[in-house]
């Protein structure tokens, strides 16, 4: 099995000493310093780059410069999607965001896992979990999403927050770690 198949599995994997992962994120890494430079009066041609970036969206969706990614083809997006300036999803398992999601700026998303003894973290072994994102979410700047987390329909996460646990649909999150505070009324 190849190294970029363990990835995509949640397997132990080797980012570093593996040749098709390094070019996969050496292309994509080009793709964002395109699509950062490009002014935002040239929105075909952004929305046309964005669209090469991300492994599947809708028709109608927006980033914000700057932005950038691990590998791109595991990030979805849904339709109306809104991601604001300065925002990073490290993409080693899925990342998937469901219809009118918006995200504040400033906003990061990191899938990869680390072996927390030096030894094995030091031969460049990780693993990585996806996080999933339902419709409706709205996420205030700053905020932080770690491995394997899903977040429901309708959540709204506070700014600042580090979500480092699923969060139920229809409920206002805060905090770090970010802790459920109330139901949203819909």
């Amino acid at each position: 099995m190849s190294e970029k198949e363990k990835m995509i599995n949640g397997e132990y994997y080797n980012p570093v000493e593996d040749e098709q992962l390094t070019m996969d994120r050496i292309r994509v890494k080009d793709l964002c310093f395109k699509y950062n430079a490009l002014p935002s009066s040239m929105e075909k041609e952004r929305l046309d780059l964005i669209k090469q970036i991300f492994g599947k969206t809708g028709e109608k969706i927006t980033v914000e410069s700057s932005f950038y990614c691990d590998y791109g083809y595991n990030i979805e997006v849904g339709e109306n999607f809104y991601m604001n300036h300065n925002c990073v999803i490290l993409d080693c398992a899925k990342v998937k965001f469901g219809d009118f999601v918006f995200i504040g700026p400033n906003c990061s998303f990191y899938t990869p896992i680390h072996p927390m003894d030096a030894k094995t973290r030091n031969s460049y072994i990780e693993k990585a979990m996806p996080i999933t994102v339902g419709n409706n979410v709205w996420f205030g700047g700053s905020v932080t999403v770690l491995p394997g987390v899903t977040i429901g329909d309708n959540a709204v996460i506070g700014a600042g927050s580090v979500v480092v646990k699923d969060i139920p649909a229809n409920t206002l999150a805060v905090g770090n770690p970010c802790k459920p505070v109330r139901q949203i009324e819909q």
